[in-house]
């Protein structure tokens, strides 16, 4: 059975805890496996690489490492306010879809 995240891919999220506190940014990439995410702009890591055929001077290289998901926290669209997260039914009944638990407003 597949895990249930409070954030998607694409979602806007801002960081809780840690040293990017406050930034915002979208969801790239999600790690479930780690329950992890990593998000354009935060937590950037330098990585040192050699000269090879895509680089030829080698160098440093800024790149976006992983993220907890228990530090990112969704923006409300309609309200730009970060909120919790909140599942109920479909229209229909079959499926679920995730609301906002400070507006009220279906997110998916």
């Amino acid at each position: 059975m597949a895990k249930k995240f409070h954030i998607k891919k694409g979602d806007m999220v801002r960081v809780l805890a840690g040293k990017d506190r406050g930034k915002e940014g979208r969801v790239m990439v999600m790690l479930p496996k780690d329950n992890k995410a990593i998000v354009e702009g935060v937590r950037i890591v330098y990585k040192h690489t050699k000269p090879n055929q895509t680089q030829p001077e080698g160098g440093i290289i800024e790149t976006e490492a992983p993220i907890h998901l228990s530090n990112l926290m969704l923006i409300d669209p309609s309200t730009k306010e970060p909120t919790r997260i909140g599942r109920q039914r479909n229209e229909n009944g079959k499926g679920w879809v995730r609301y906002s638990k400070k507006s009220g407003q279906i997110l998916d």
